[in-house]
């Protein structure tokens, strides 16, 4: 059986990847930060299965800011293939945090592509590198492979020092390194300080009279969404090819915040009118008003599309939400 590598194993990304691999007859090794409180509510599903926890699944601590513990686990697991998903994944905290941002999302790279070259795997272990659409930023849409970079926060710029870490170690050391230029992808697994996640949350709450309103910050900006589900099928592929390679993942597809607004609160027969206000701390000091991917080389080289439209995904976050909510809310009329 192969074995795999995820770190960022608890986030978003790294539960669908987790069940993808571990359907497909893989071994999943996941890092996971030291931390005082417990965060694995999204693989949680299959840390409380005997039959996969401790037999194909298993957790070790580390953390990209760790040269020894990187080194130490891949020595320790020797994986096939490792998938880099670990993060400061959100662009508005990186202004306030960009020396940690840096050293997290560009710097551990660096570490963790190193610790192949030392461990001796470089030559057999495959890579994959999470990259991120907003590495374009100000390039007008739409955007593929060959559009010029122009990170607009300290998360962009730092995954751009990323992005050509991956690039320089697959040409110096022969690493099969890939990265994947990928476009928004949400669920509801979805971080809840996330603009969809703290759409969806607010409209189910408002829905069951548990809120009564929403503040955002700018509600023209267009994105290209899509369902994470879909995106870790593209991520596998990319370390399935001969030759590794850059590849954009994207539904093609843009659309507003309001329009996220619309689907969202539509689908709860609620208009978002009169619920949401925008306010400026909400705004960033550089935004990136327009990202709209063109995937055409995922689709020839690794025969990915998107399965999932923009209504179904918004439909299944509110409706996720809604039950989440509807739980938490019964539970706590019954506690005294």
């Amino acid at each position: 059986m192969k074995k795999a590598l995820i770190t960022g194993v608890t986030g978003q990304d790294g539960s669908y990847l987790t069940e993808l691999l571990l359907g497909r007859g893989y071994v999943v090794h996941g890092v996971v930060r030291r931390s005082s409180s417990f965060n694995r509510d999204r693989i949680e599903h299959l840390i409380g299965d005997r039959s996969i926890y401790g037999e194909t699944l298993f957790l070790h601590y580390g953390d990209l800011t760790d040269s020894s513990a990187l080194n130490r686990i891949l020595e320790k697991v020797e994986p096939d293939e490792v998938y880099n998903l670990a993060a400061q994944s959100h662009v508005g905290i990186s202004f306030q945090m960009p020396e940690y941002t840096t050293d997290v999302n560009a710097i551990g790279v660096a570490r963790l592509l190193d610790a192949l070259r030392e461990t001796g795997l470089a030559g057999r272990c495959r890579f994959y590198q999470a990259g991120t659409s907003e590495l374009f930023g100000a390039s007008p849409p739409p955007q593929n492979e060959n559009t010029p970079f122009h990170p607009r926060s300290p998360y962009a710029a730092a995954k751009l020092c990323a992005h050509w870490m991956v690039v320089n170690y697959r040409e110096a050391y022969g690493i099969h390194a890939s990265n994947g230029i990928l476009f928004n992808h949400e669920s509801p697994r979805r971080g809840e300080n996330f603009v969809t996640r703290k759409i969806t949350m607010a409209a189910a709450g408002i829905k069951l009279g548990l809120s009564d309103s929403l503040v955002l910050g700018n509600l023209d900006s267009s994105r290209d969404w899509g369902h994470a589900r879909d995106y870790v099928k593209a991520m596998h592929t990319m370390l399935q090819q001969p030759e590794p390679g850059d590849y954009v993942v994207a539904t093609g597809e843009m659309h507003t915040i309001r329009e996220f607004l619309d689907e969202a609160f539509g689908c709860l027969d609620l208009d978002w009118h009169r619920y949401v206000r925008t306010d400026s701390r909400y705004l960033r000091p550089t935004d990136v008003e327009a990202l709209r991917g063109d995937a055409g080389r995922a689709a020839r080289v690794l025969q990915w599309h998107p399965e999932t439209s923009f209504k179904q995904l918004v439909q299944e976050m509110i409706d996720a939400d809604l039950t989440t909510l509807s739980n938490t809310n019964r539970r706590n009329e019954k506690c005294p």
